[in-house]
């Protein structure tokens, strides 16, 4: 559906005075999925997704939608295919003085539709975003989510396949973002858009997104699923920003157990995960049910990607290193990932 080859994007005429926000980007996105981009403040997202659509023309590289350059497009041609990307801004874009019904109405207008088919569209629309009792009001008298209900609406105004979402969440509560989420869900669910969110909000990657792609310096140095990319960060930013929704940072008071020196010789720690199924299995119990070792948990959580439970332990296996090592092994075999951690790196 999204495929970017190669793409690199300056700004500045003067080799010395050059930005390179996007190096050698290349992505693929399947048809009907949702996918975040992740990053920082400057990190070059936001000129990432203006380049899908050609808001921003890449330096160089190839930009292809639905197997399509759309560099090699002609202007009448693009703006054509610019009809099939909807698009969804942080701060709304609405026309403060239009109603509601006509800033969803716009892009119709100008395409000249006719009035009754405009006044079906926009009515179906704002039922489907939960505003279909705001079509006379104006956007001030709307609060954040709800402008951006009304954002989404003029977006899918066009029906497009591919809607693009620049930082649509990050003016939200929590709440609000939430319920937002859940609309963007029902977008690509009933209406079958794909969809490529822009976001520095892992909370937004772990709520909605199927894959996503962490950038840094105008690069993607990370990518895969959310589960992936969530137990196994490969990154430092990867594994930074995970922390911001899992916590998997030790409280203070667990830190000076560890470094208790009675534990020191007596086993090891060790980072536990369980994905899915095996989440609700009794592991550990049937850990030491059959191995001659103790296992005290001194650290974890549990929540949900993809909405599946996931579940994040520290523990301290105390006993004999061979059965330590047996133990480790048993657990492997019942499916969850298990590496010993050092006392530093908890």
């Amino acid at each position: 559906m999204i495929l970017l080859k190669d793409v690199y994007k300056e700004y500045g005429k003067k080799k010395e005075k050059k930005v390179h926000a996007l190096k050698g980007i290349n992505l693929s996105i399947d048809k009907g999925e949702i996918f975040g981009v992740v990053g920082f403040s400057g990190a070059g997202k936001s000129t990432l997704i203006r380049c899908v659509n050609l808001l921003e023309r890449p330096t160089s590289g190839k930009v292809f939608i639905n197997g399509i350059d759309l560099l090699d497009l002609a202007p009448k041609d693009l703006r054509k295919s610019r009809k099939k990307i909807g698009m969804i801004f942080q701060q709304y874009n609405l026309l403060s003085s239009k109603t509601i019904f006509h800033n969803v109405a716009m892009p119709l207008i100008l395409e000249g539709k006719p009035k009754e088919e405009i006044k079906e569209k926009v009515e179906e629309l704002l039922d489907f975003v939960g505003l279909g009792d705001k079509t006379n009001q104006y956007p001030e008298q709307l609060s954040g989510g709800q402008k951006q209900r009304v954002g989404i609406a003029r977006a899918l105004a066009t029906d497009p396949d591919i809607l693009l979402c620049d930082e649509a969440t990050s003016a939200l509560d929590p709440n609000t973002t939430e319920a937002v989420l859940e609309v963007l869900k029902r977008v690509r669910d009933e209406f079958k858009v794909t969809i490529l969110m822009i976001t520095h909000e892992m909370n937004v990657i772990k709520d909605i997104c199927d894959r996503v792609a962490v950038m840094e310096n105008g690069e993607i140095v990370e990518q895969g699923s959310v589960v992936d990319v969530f137990t196994e960060p490969q990154t430092s930013i990867a594994e930074s920003f995970v922390r911001t929704v899992l916590n998997t940072n030790t409280p203070q008071s667990v830190k000076s157990f560890i470094n208790d020196e009675n534990q020191i010789g007596v086993g090891g720690f060790y980072r536990v995960l369980f994905k899915g199924v095996s989440t609700g299995a009794p592991l550990l119990s049937n850990t030491a049910k059959h191995f001659s070792i103790d296992i005290n948990v001194v650290h974890g959580m549990i929540t949900e990607l993809q909405e599946k439970p996931f579940g994040n332990l520290i523990v301290f296996l105390k006993g004999d290193k061979e059965e330590i090592n047996r133990a480790v092994h048993y657990m492997k075999s019942q499916g969850v990932i298990i590496k010993e951690v050092t006392q530093d790196a908890i």
